[in-house]
């Protein structure tokens, strides 16, 4: 049924990410599916601030992240699953749909709130992708 997942994970809250990428991987094993991981770099949001952070901040961030994202993928994705690596830069949650799109993925798999929402059922992110997704969200909290 699910032959091409998107696992969507903020590196940086490696707790966070951790049920996501669990459920993710038990589905993709489950399904004999391509995992695709995918890790968005906020953009700056204004002209003004980007033109002060110089021409390579935006390089040099997305590089950070592709490492970050490579070096956790290492620790936390099994041998046995196939996974590719994307980077994308701009707002989350339309990064991760035109991802989605790109990739014809069958499935997109969030995680439901970032730790400083703890109140909310289902964080900004995710309930945008789940709003805005043509394909089926699984969403891990």
């Amino acid at each position: 049924m699910f032959k091409t997942l998107l696992l969507a994970v903020d590196v940086d809250d490696a707790d966070g990410a951790k049920r996501t990428t669990e459920a993710a991987i038990l589905l993709a094993r489950a399904e004999g599916a391509v995992l695709h991981l995918l890790n968005v770099v906020s953009d700056s949001g204004m002209a003004i601030v980007s033109s002060m952070l110089g021409p390579d901040h935006s390089r040099q961030m997305a590089d950070k992240a592709k490492s970050g994202l490579e070096a956790w993928a290492a620790q936390v994705i099994p041998k046995d699953v196939q996974a590719e690596l994307h980077i994308a830069q701009g707002t989350v949650y339309d990064q991760i749909i035109q991802a989605a799109n790109r990739l014809n993925a069958d499935l997109i798999v969030v995680g439901a709130q970032r730790p400083q929402f703890q109140d909310y059922l289902i964080g900004p992110n995710a309930a945008r992708v789940v709003r805005h997704a043509s394909q089926t969200v699984f969403v891990v909290r």
